[in-house]
Parts: C-alpha cells; structure tokens; sequence
C-alpha cells in the first residue's frame, strides 16, 4: 500500500497560531499530532541545522509540520516567472526533488512551515495590487495583467491538502481587475479544480523526462499524471503554461527531451494548446544542498553534480552555486529550443536560461 504523502505526526508552532482562524483550523485536522511551542519557525532546536537528522529527511517532511504567523510581506521585481515575488503563505514542502533550493537555507530538515495568518497577505496583495494600477506595457511575463507569483518557496497544491490558503490566494486574484496569480507545481491535487479562477490563476505544471524525474522528483506526481492534468486545469478556468525546470544535461538528454515533448504533444487538447507557453530552466545546483543529498540520496547527485560541465557563479542574491558552464549552457538552451520548436511548435517560450 502506498504511503500517505502527509502523515502529520508532530507540528511546531509559534504561541500566536492559535490567534488566528486558520491556525486552528490546521490544529483541528490533526489532533493526535504531538505539539511543541516554538519561539521561531525560522530557528527550532534540533530539528533546523540537525546533521544527523539528514537520513531521515523524507519521514520528516512526511510527519512533521510547522505553524507560524508572517512578519513580513515585501515584494520583489521578477520579471521571469512573475512581475512579483510574493510573499508565500508556506516555506518547505513535503515533496523531496534533490535539486531543490529551499533547502540551502534550513539546513538538514525541510518540512512544510504553513502560515496562518492569511488576511494579512490578503490585505497587503491587495493594496500592493491597487497600487500598481494597470498594467500599461505588455511583457513576456503576461501581456496584460500584473503576474504574481505566490509560490515561490513551496509546492501549493500540496500546500492545499493542509488548509485553504491557496483557495483564498485564487479567490483574492479573481476579484483584482489587474492582476493574476502564478505557482509552478509537481504535484496534481485535483481539489483545485473545483476553486474557479476564471482565468486569473496561472498553473506551471514542471515537467522533465519520465527517467530523470524517477530519480530526482522523488515524493512528487508521476510525469504522465501531470501532462493527463493540464487538460482538466485548462478546462477548469486555469491558464496552464509548462516549466522545463531544472533542465538536466547528462548523456541521452535531447532524446529523452523529444520523446517527453512528443508525449506532452499527442495529449494536449486544441483549448490548452491555444494558451500554451513555457519557461525553460536549467539547473543550478549548490555544494551545500550537494553535501545534503549525498546524506540521503546520493544516486541523485550523479546527476546533478556533473564538474566536467559545470562552473562555480555568484547569484543575483549573493550565493555561490554551481551552473553548467558558460558557452556550454549557452549551446544547450539553444539546442533544447530548437527541440521545443520543432516537437511543440504552438508552445511559446517566454524565457529560457
């Protein structure tokens, strides 16, 4: 028998959860859940920085759960993905893709922080929206309206088997005259088919080859369950767009690439090929997350640590990571949209890098 993606066993949280309407709600789902008060979810004790808890990081994320109340609610300039980086209702995920940046910052457990206080994300998204006013100059981003996205440090259709703070996210954007809503997903919860965007929520379902993804989406919808899903999301009121995101360069690559795409191709309904676009990405990775993996899936850094093709680079916000190599990368983006041209020629690329 397959094993419940979340068996919540023991939740941290903050002393001013139980303030908020949707703290206990999230409380009352799991009752038997052992509890222990935190000062921070940032910094708990023996669970963040915990080396030895690295063997168990898939149980950790299956059993635990952390509360908190968000301080803060600045946004930041995309201009990729989204015009915004909101700021997200959730940090970590139960899902355990080795290639993953999150947890770069937590150190060695990385499960689900949820955050309760969800009106005031409402209210500040709202006002930042009312601010901008229309959206006057079309983008890749979106031609016309102002793209948020609010999903950036988690996964939210799994965030929404724990509460409804995705479903009020789709409900704020529905009723914004100038704006939309974003999140990539690895996960199909069809739940979310019954929340009606009305066009105002964009969907990324994040696709890689069916062999790569069986080594590093580990915990994550098989890769044929969320190309059967863009059809359903499409016809639910969804703008769908893909994410070729991490694309992994490794021996075989175009060939498994163009059998994925010929597969995404033959699936797509005439509705979701009309509105099709993508963004492709390709991986960076990081020696620390490197140290992490090889604790408790090392095949997955045979991979994804690949030094003959890659190079050491600074990041806009500071951090050192690992990205293939300069002229190197450059000639695979070029290959791998050529390949998307020539096997999905309807699917319009908005960035790739």
């Amino acid at each position: 028998m397959t094993r419940p993606l979340l068996d919540i066993r023991h939740i941290y949280l903050e002393p001013r959860v139980e303030e908020y309407t949707r703290g206990q709600e999230i409380l009352a789902r799991f009752p038997e859940a052992e509890r222990t008060l935190v000062d921070s979810h940032w910094n708990i004790p023996g669970l963040h920085g915990n080396a030895g808890l690295v063997k168990n990081w898939v149980k950790i994320k299956r059993q635990v759960l952390v509360l908190g109340v968000r301080k803060t609610f600045a946004l930041r300039e995309n201009g990729r993905s989204a015009d915004w980086i909101a700021p997200g209702l959730a940090n970590g995920c139960a899902l355990s893709c080795a290639y993953c940046y999150v947890p770069r910052r937590k150190g060695f457990a990385n499960p689900i922080t949820t955050f309760v206080n969800v009106e005031d994300a409402v209210r500040a998204l709202r006002r930042h929206a009312e601010r901008l006013g229309p959206k006057t100059e079309p983008n890749q981003v979106d031609p016309h309206l102002w793209v948020y996205d609010i999903g950036e440090n988690s996964d939210l259709s799994v965030d929404a088997l724990l509460s409804d703070n995705v479903r009020d996210m789709v409900v704020l954007y529905r009723t914004l005259p100038n704006a939309k809503a974003s999140f990539a997903t690895k996960y199909v919860n069809r739940e979310l088919l019954d929340y009606d965007p009305q066009g105002k929520t964009r969907i990324r379902f994040s696709l890689m080859p069916r062999s790569l993804a069986r080594v590093l989406d580990v915990r994550t919808s098989p890769i044929r369950e969320r190309i059967a899903a863009i059809n359903d999301f499409v016809e639910a009121g969804y703008e769908v767009h893909l994410n070729f995101s991490p694309v992994v360069i490794y021996e075989g690559w175009t060939a498994d690439y163009t059998e994925l795409l010929r597969e995404v191709r033959d699936s797509l309904s005439e509705q979701a090929r009309a509105q099709l676009a993508a963004e492709v990405i390709f991986l960076t990775h990081n020696a620390a997350l490197h140290e992490v993996n090889l604790g408790w899936h090392p095949k997955a850094e045979s991979l994804l640590w690949t030094p003959q093709w890659q190079e050491q680079k600074r990041s806009q916000y500071g951090g050192e990571n690992i990205r293939y190599r300069h002229g190197f990368k450059g000639k695979a983006v070029a290959r791998f949209t050529e390949l998307l041209a020539r096997e999905l020629p309807e699917c319009r690329v908005r960035y790739a890098f």
